[in-house]
């Protein structure tokens, strides 16, 4: 047998025994614990899922004000969120391992799964504490140079009807080369609301700007107190900036932004911010930096240099409803049948003006009754600063009166409250108004004062508080007229104290208790027929019966208005005798007769020495006036007698008689006269009137009638020198021609003179007149009417024109370029209007009416591109209307027809194709 080799190892038992042991015990409380541990584990997760929720909120907090999250927090989320899908997968398997435990828990049928499932949970349950103690952040989020400083601001949804100015705005914020943007608007239009709009867009919208800042202007204008907003945003306020002088802080402001793309939101602006002094730089294409504001002045938004100015609008009528039934609210609107009629009134009074529809909207909320509406209607119309709410909204809205310049431009404003709701107000009778007030100074009489008046009425328009309505009128909106009348009837009752019942359905006039201590009173648009009762109103400065219904004023009626300055009468059509007490008001200043039946103007009237405006335009039956009483009118400046006695035969010895030719006589004694409306009947009296600079120059109205047609004296080169003349009606004559070949008068004539103001021509029964050519020197032309002229076969003479532009060497310039209105009538022999097509940009509207031959209008593709304009014809005329390809193809669906349900085509010179006019209605 081989030799065998034996080896003796020697262990300690106790160390084994006591190793083995330990090992046991863990394993086995790896199972006997596991119940336990798995009940840890869901209350632990819970606990870290709480803490993570605190962190993420503090995290969303951070970033809305366009902070980063630190990379530790953002780290220690995605290991939270880790170890949550770890912890839900052995919830998902615990009930198996559950199931496997048996001896009470403390064995396993499968010990080695078992264990390690048990050893996993106890390993993620030292996680889920490791994970909570570090979730313990002092700071989440730090700031960053590409990180956006934007403050949401708590606001209401977005206004109804702002979501295009809302576009707008964002888009010159965005895309659009521009750097200031000046929102204007009146006062609760909402600027403010969308300022804010845009303000937490910017919080929520991707976008390449480092930081924006938002800054409350305010009326008094305190620029440390911008630097002082500007620099906490910027981190630079602390006690040591708080002693910086204002270049300082300027300086300091400059060198952080000049290196960040900013945008700055200034609201509430009354006065420029003068950004260089703030520290703001300018922006430009370089920096691609915004500047947006708000003001309620567009002459803000040029002083600051605004490269856009955005006006707030108020809401249509349909926007209006639609916000105004939010604020109520639908519950209330349908509580009963009546309420939707009555409260679309109330709306309505609100004239679309967000503040003004919140706060009565929020007041009508609860009211279910129809009567509660009624009553709401009535107050609304007759004392609206009654109204619940108002005593809060007028104050916000009474700032922009506040800051007019001075009384005077006060007093102007707060006069245009005697007009009725959405009245349009003409410009020049406003003015005159004004005048005769004595609302400006002494020295500035006749043309000063007007041009006196139009600055005031831009300055109005400028500030928003009063609404331009085409380019000779204005109007008030409903609620800032409600504002004017609550300041000059309540804040200022003893300075102004107006009574204004204005188109309000009164069939008789206020008892006399009413007149006592008013200083400017308006019945204007009612229904009194009759004034029987004199008041005693000694303080009486204007009183307006205008359009009402009046036939008899008593004889003492005005005997005790001694101060009485303004009087219009006008548009009472049954007023047939002239009111005798009116000779007695010595301090009228204004008198409007117009559109009255007055048949006769007494002698006594000679007694009005301070008569300064006297309008009898369309005193159609007027038939005598006397001699020596518009001459003993020593201070009258504003003189219309346009078609005055045109309807009755003049009596001999009346200044109407002869055609005209006294009239004249007595206007040359008129030394102060600057305005004129004036009907001419005779070539004597048109000869005398020619040969007066001062009547040419201060006639804006000229009607010519019965002119000869051997009659040389209309050359319309003698008019070119009448700079105010805005109207031109010839009727009635039967000359040739309106004189253009004078050649020499032309040279002579500056170009800027020729017919510069002429705005409306109209032209009637001139049988013999074959053409006007002279028009191409009317470059503001907007109406032309012409009626009855047999010969006429053009408007302008090619023909004329090329021998005018050869013998002056001259280029015309382009007719009808600012035209609005061209009515065409009993024309037989009309073939053209023009020889070539215009564009004819402003042109709204063409009536053609028994104008056989007119088969061509000289209207080019430009004409209809992108609008409508009205053209009204007689269904043969249609037929034969020519257009060539182009044209065609750019007016063919633009064209609006009398006769569009007849489906009418018209052929199409150089084309067999039909166009189809028509389908819209006119």
């Amino acid at each position: 047998m081989g030799n065998i080799c034996c080896c003796s190892i020697s262990f300690s038992c106790d160390a084994i025994f006591s190793h083995c042991l330990n090992c046991t015990e863990r394993q086995v409380a790896f199972i006997s614990e596991l119940e336990d541990n798995l009940d840890s584990l869901q209350a632990e997760m819970q606990k870290l899922i709480e803490v993570r929720d605190d962190v993420m909120t503090r995290v969303i907090i951070a970033e809305q004000q366009q902070m980063k999250r630190l990379n530790q927090v953002q780290g220690w989320l995605k290991r939270v969120e880790a170890v949550e899908a770890e912890v839900r997968e052995l919830q998902r398997i615990q009930t198996q391992a559950i199931n496997n435990l048996c001896l009470g828990g403390y064995c396993s049928k499968k010990c080695i799964s078992s264990y390690k499932f048990g050893k996993e949970v106890s390993t993620k349950l030292k996680v889920l504490a490791d994970l909570k103690g570090e979730g313990d952040f002092k700071h989440i989020a730090e700031r960053t140079a590409k990180a956006p400083l934007i403050e949401e601001m708590p606001i209401e949804p977005r206004i109804i009807g702002q979501e295009s100015i809302f576009d707008d705005v964002w888009r010159c914020i965005i895309e659009e080369q521009v750097g200031i943007i000046g929102l204007y608007g009146a006062g609760g239009v909402g600027k403010t609301t969308l300022l804010k709009q845009l303000n937490n867009k910017l919080c929520h919208e991707r976008h390449d700007f480092d930081i924006v800042i938002w800054v409350v202007v305010s009326k008094d204008l305190n620029l440390e107190k911008v630097q002082e907003d500007i620099g906490k945003k910027i981190d630079l306020f602390s006690e040591s900036w708080k002693n910086k002088s204002l270049v300082e802080k300027s300086c300091a402001i400059f060198k952080i932004l000049s290196n960040k793309k900013f945008v700055l939101l200034l609201d509430d602006v009354w006065e420029p911010v003068d950004l260089t002094k703030v520290g703001v730089p300018i922006p430009n294409s370089t920096n691609a930096s915004k500047v947006l504001f708000t003001t309620r002045y567009k002459e803000v938004c040029g002083k600051m240099e605004a490269h856009k100015k955005l006006r707030v609008e108020c809401l249509t009528a349909d926007e209006a409803w639609m916000l105004f039934n939010v604020k109520v609210g639908e519950d209330t609107i349908d509580s009963h049948p009546e309420i939707p009629k009555h409260a679309q009134l109330v709306a309505k009074e609100c004239g679309g003006l967000p503040l003004a529809i919140i706060t009565i909207g929020r007041a009508m909320s609860c009211k279910n009754k129809p009567e509660e509406w009624k009553h709401a209607v009535d107050v609304l119309k007759k004392s609206s600063s009654k109204f619940p709410g108002m005593d809060a909204m007028y104050p916000h809205l009474k700032f922009s009166y506040d800051r007019l310049p001075d009384n005077k431009i006060r007093s102007c404003f707060l006069y245009c409250s005697l007009f009725p709701e959405d009245y349009k107000i003409s410009k020049e009778d406003l003015i005159d108004c004004w005048i005769g007030e004595e609302f400006f100074d002494e020295e500035h009489n006749g043309i000063g004062a007007r041009n006196e008046g139009y600055a005031i009425i831009g300055d109005l328009i400028r500030t928003c508080l009063l609404e331009e309505d085409a380019d000779d009128f204005v109007k008030l909106h409903d609620v800032v007229r409600d504002m004017a009348l609550w300041i000059a009837s309540e804040i200022e009752k003893e300075k102004e104290e107006f009574f204004v019942h204005a188109g309000v359905g009164l069939t008789e006039a206020p008892g006399i208790e009413k007149w006592k201590g008013v200083k400017r009173m308006s019945l204007m648009n009612n229904k009194i027929r009759n004034l029987s009762e004199p008041a005693t109103c000694p303080h009486l400065l204007t009183l307006f019966l205008q359009n009402n219904r009046l036939s008899n004023i008593t004889a003492n009626f005005f005997q005790f208005m001694p101060s009485l300055k303004v009087l219009n009468l006008s548009n009472n059509f049954s007023l047939r005798e002239f009111p005798p007490g009116i000779s007695k008001l010595i301090s009228l200043q204004y008198l409007n007769l117009s559109s009255t039946g007055i048949r006769v103007l007494p002698e006594e009237l000679k007694a009005l020495k301070d008569l300064s405006y006297l309008n009898m335009e369309r005193t159609s039956f007027v038939r005598r006036i006397p001699r020596q009483l518009i001459s003993n009118f020593p201070m009258l400046r504003v003189l219309r007698m346009l078609d005055c006695g045109a309807l009755e035969r003049a009596e001999h010895g009346s200044v109407l008689f002869n055609g005209g030719e006294i009239l004249i006589e007595e206007l040359l004694c008129l030394n102060h006269l600057s305005v004129l409306s004036v009907c001419l009947e005779s070539d004597q009296a048109l000869r005398k009137f020619l040969s007066s600079y001062r009547l040419k120059s201060s006639t804006q109205t000229l009607r010519l009638r019965k002119l000869k047609k051997e009659s040389e004296s209309l050359r319309t080169l003698s008019l070119t020198d009448m700079e105010k003349l805005r109207n031109l009606f010839i009727a009635d004559s039967s000359f040739e021609k309106l004189q253009i070949d004078c050649v020499g008068e032309i040279r002579k004539t500056p170009e800027t003179s020729r017919f510069h103001n002429l705005h409306r021509v109209g032209i009637v029964n001139c049988k013999s007149l074959k053409d006007i050519t002279w028009l191409i020197f009317a470059p503001n032309l907007r109406i032309l009417e012409i009626s009855y002229c047999f010969e006429m076969t053009e408007i302008i003479s090619q023909a004329k024109v090329d021998e005018f532009g050869a013998t002056t060497g001259n280029h015309h310039q382009i007719p009808f370029a600012k035209l609005e209105s061209l009515k065409l009538a009993r024309l037989p022999n009309l073939e053209s209007v023009y020889w070539t097509p215009l564009s004819f940009s402003h042109l709204k509207e063409i009536r053609i009416f028994k104008c056989p031959r007119l088969w061509k209008l000289p209207l080019d593709s430009n004409s209809a591109k992108e609008r409508k304009i009205v053209i009204k014809g007689e269904i043969d005329w249609w037929h034969g209307l020519q257009f060539d390809l182009a044209t065609r193809n750019a007016f063919s669906p633009c064209f609006i027809s009398d006769y569009d349900e007849r489906k009418d085509k018209l052929k199409v010179c150089g084309s067999s194709e039909d166009i189809f006019v028509g389908m819209a209605i006119v």
